[in-house]
């Protein structure tokens, strides 16, 4: 069966391979089509796609875009769209001016925590631009905590919501731009702080009916650490709203130890082509070019 896998990170976010690293790993791994999904970022969808081509794969432009909704945050994972869309340009220099200004002050903020980080030091691990990404990643090559969630809730979000560096866009301001650009959005890991979790199913239910109504396309249908609950929680959800169903493995390379391009957790992620059909049968009947 030709499988894909819809949601993978590289070096320009928070990801151990690069943009032509993933190409290969799937080409390995006889991954027929995949989509980068980096935090935010475009940057490397360009590498990606040269390398892709040369070897036969599909590669889906996609981007994990950071949204505020009601006092939380969530990831919604853009599929298919045009880069060069004039409307997504526009969106794009919005949600990049606020992950990359004030990075001098976030490093401060994190050496009065008491690590020795410096400029010069992050800026070691710049792909080309210097945002909370990068800091992440040369927190990671410090090795002061083992994971790297720890690194965002001590260091990072905390410092960059004093600076207000966390005032991401919304679904509102968001989907309909992304949709003119041909994009299908798809809520990402619901069930995680970055998410949903901590409400209870009914009110997690409202949530994703609400995002529906704002223009919400999809949910991630297949996800490594989902729970049999989780899956038919979702399931309902889809067939309730006519939405479509996404999904990947959320690979991080070494970032995210266990889990597999392609296959998840130990093989229990497995999407077939057919899924990929589905997603483009969507965006031709919602008139997404």
């Amino acid at each position: 069966m030709e499988i894909i896998d819809l949601h993978t990170h590289s070096t320009v976010s928070d990801g151990t391979y690069t943009p032509c690293g993933l190409v290969e790993l799937a080409s390995e791994r006889n991954i027929c089509a995949f989509a980068l999904t980096d935090h935010d970022n475009v940057s490397g969808l360009e590498e990606a796609k040269k390398a892709a081509d040369k070897v036969g794969i599909e590669l889906i432009p996609g981007m994990e875009v950071t949204m505020n909704f009601h006092g939380r945050k969530i990831h919604v994972i853009a599929l298919g769209f045009a880069v060069d869309s004039p409307d997504f340009q526009e969106l794009y220099r919005k949600i990049r001016i606020n992950k990359e200004e004030k990075i001098d002050k976030l490093i401060e903020g994190i050496q009065r925590c008491g690590v020795p980080i410096t400029l010069e030091m992050v800026q070691k691990h710049s792909s080309g631009q210097m945002d909370q990404y990068t800091v992440m990643r040369c927190l990671v090559s410090m090795k002061i905590e083992k994971k790297i969630q720890p690194l965002w809730d001590k260091y990072i979000d905390p410092i960059a919501a004093e600076l207000g560096m966390n005032e991401n866009v919304t679904p509102e301001e968001a989907f309909p731009i992304l949709h003119k650009a041909g994009a299908v959005v798809s809520l990402a890991h619901f069930h995680k702080k970055i998410g949903l979790k901590d409400l209870s199913r009914e009110a997690q239910a409202d949530a994703i009916r609400e995002l529906r109504h704002l223009g919400l396309d999809g949910v991630e249908r297949w996800y490594p650490s989902y729970s049999e609950d989780d899956m038919v929680f979702l399931q309902s959800m889809i067939d309730e709203l006519g939405m479509c169903s996404t999904g990947g493995t959320d690979f991080h390379g070494l970032n995210r130890s266990g889990v597999e391009m392609g296959t998840g957790i130990n093989g229990n992620i497995s999407i077939p082509y057919s899924a990929l059909e589905a997603i483009n049968e969507y965006k031709r009947m919602e008139g997404l070019k």
